[in-house]
């Protein structure tokens, strides 16, 4: 599984990288990454039309767990799929940008 921490992933995110942050509905309004589309890990299998299968996938959660488990799920489905270490909490804590 790939792999980037969030200070990898500002560059990306600036170059218009995807990311999806797949926490539920209420963690998301609490605060996310600035551009992240939430899909709930429950939905993504679901929704996975909604992705760009040409472009790499950047996959969040609040720490890492989950989005681990989801970037594994997207690999086998043939996206070019990316874990992000740290999750939000981990941008938080580097005191960047949230959006509610």
């Amino acid at each position: 599984m790939r792999e980037i921490t969030i200070d990898d992933l500002a560059p990306a995110l600036e170059k218009g990288a995807t990311l999806v942050d797949v926490r539920e509905v209420n963690e998301y309004r609490e605060g996310h990454i600035p551009g992240a589309v939430n899909i709930p890990m429950g939905r993504l299998t679901s929704r996975l039309d909604e992705l760009d299968r040409s472009r790499p996938v950047y996959v969040v959660c609040a720490s890492g767990n989950r989005s681990s488990a989801m970037t594994d799920v997207l690999t086998s489905a043939g996206f070019d799929a990316v874990n992000v270490a740290g999750g939000t909490a981990a941008w938080t804590r580097a005191g960047r940008p949230t959006e509610r």
